[in-house]
């Protein structure tokens, strides 16, 4: 397939994404922030006295829309415009993850044994996971860069 005039200039006016070791790091950086964004939320409302499972939910739905919204602005610049298909695509891996992640949170308070640090352990794992499945997903399907 040739590029048209337009599709040519429509690719030069777009960012270009930083190389896949860069991403990385970025990436890395912003899941830190917002894994502090979910992990403040999910003390805060379990010690507000948040039915457990109901606490990660909500602290892990704010935890990856910050996600979304900074390593699309900052780690995925050259997929900023993926409209309607994007969003889509985000919406999709967000739920199937957000399962991923409370499925695995509640599997690991089931299975570890009473320790002090079980719930952060249960909540390390959980989110351990859910962030790999994240950026292989957003870095080569959500936010996959168009072909030259």
């Amino acid at each position: 397939m040739v590029a048209t005039d337009s599709q040519a200039s429509e690719a030069a006016s777009r960012p270009a994404s930083p190389g896949l070791l860069a991403q990385l790091v970025r990436f890395a950086l912003i899941g830190g922030f917002c894994a502090l964004v979910d992990s403040g939320i999910y003390w805060l409302l379990l010690q507000a006295g948040t039915w457990v499972h109901l606490a990660k939910a909500i602290s892990f739905i704010a935890g990856t829309t910050t996600a979304y919204f900074l390593n699309r602005r900052f780690t995925f610049t050259a997929a900023q415009k993926g409209g309607a298909g994007q969003i889509s695509g985000f919406m999709l891996l967000y739920t199937v993850t957000f399962f991923v992640n409370v499925g695995t949170n509640a599997l690991a308070l089931e299975l570890l044994p009473e320790l002090t640090w079980r719930v952060a352990l249960a909540w390390i794992i959980a989110q351990g996971t859910a962030t790999t499945i994240n950026f292989v997903m957003l870095k080569w399907v959500v936010f996959r860069e168009p072909r030259a």
